[in-house]
């Protein structure tokens, strides 16, 4: 894990626009013929992104994702979820399978994107994120193996000013210890829609949660679990990389890591047994 920067890879997809009207045509167009190289039109994997606002993340994740070092054939699919912005007019020029789901939020997404799914296994991803060359494979390898139905990978954060990499660093360590020990009995609570895949045809099955509820991804891993086994990715090329966000609506640096620390002190003697505490209903 790098400490003190941003990896290298990812500054040829940090484009610099503001707004859909600043893309150029041919950045477009440099994107969709590296997509029509890589993506297939009958995809063992099915990349699905759920999408709100992101007029210019989207574009890099794309991006990122149109670098794939695979021999796997995917098909990349974004639901704009009922975005306000231009995000669906940035999607109209990727070539990427493009849905549209009215009821906002990632459950409901995700549902509408499995469902149009074509492939026999589903990696979920985040639209402000960035994806290594070798992040499909290493997902692949792990979820294929027998007995396996859900995995996750790892993620770090894009370091931005009051964000330093090696505070984030810091925090990333003690995210992956907490990660260890909870992934012992309650896995569901380590897999993250930005990294984690699974069999579509047991998703189906179970479903997504068809609201706006903060936590679709892990519920429907702890469905998943009665089918098989849940696995960590642990290799360093399946890290991705996202933007400190999440961390930004809790302020300061220490004031997010505060937060997490105590909410996982607080629970620590959870992680040591299997039950979900609540379960959001399907419909």
């Amino acid at each position: 894990m790098l400490t003190f920067t941003n990896p290298k890879w990812i500054n040829s997809f940090y484009y610099p626009y503001q707004s859909f009207e600043e893309i150029p045509q041919s950045l477009f167009d440099a994107i969709n013929r590296d997509l029509a190289q890589r993506t297939s039109a009958e995809p063992l994997v099915s990349i699905i992104i759920s999408a709100w606002n992101e007029e210019i993340n989207i574009l890099r994740s794309v991006a990122s994702l149109s670098k794939l070092d695979t021999q796997i054939p995917f098909e990349i699919i974004v639901v704009n979820n009922n975005s306000s912005d231009n995000t669906q007019l940035t999607v109209d020029k990727l070539h990427v399978r493009s849905l549209f789901e009215q009821q906002q939020g990632c459950g409901p997404a995700r549902q509408k994107g499995q469902e149009h799914a074509r492939g026999k296994y589903v990696l979920l991803a985040d639209a402000d994120s960035f994806y290594p060359p070798k992040w499909l494979d290493e997902m692949i390898t792990i979820l294929s193996q027998p007995g396996v139905v859900v995995v996750y990978g790892r993620y770090a954060f894009i370091s931005e000013p009051g964000y330093p990499r090696w505070q984030l660093a810091i925090l990333e360590t003690l995210k992956n210890w907490i990660a260890a020990i909870r992934h012992y009995k309650r896995p569901y609570l380590n897999t993250y829609g930005l990294s984690m895949g699974y069999i579509k045809e047991l998703g189906l099955r179970v479903g997504f949660i068809k609201s706006r509820f903060w936590g679709d991804d892990g519920a429907l891993t702890y469905d998943l679990m009665k089918y098989g086994t849940v696995k960590q990715v642990k290799s360093s090329r399946a890290v991705i990389w996202t933007y400190p966000r999440t961390l930004q609506r809790d302020g300061t640096l220490f004031q997010a890591f505060k937060k997490r620390i105590l909410r996982d002190l607080g629970r620590f003697g959870e992680f040591f047994t299997t039950k979900m505490k609540s379960h959001a209903p399907r419909e």
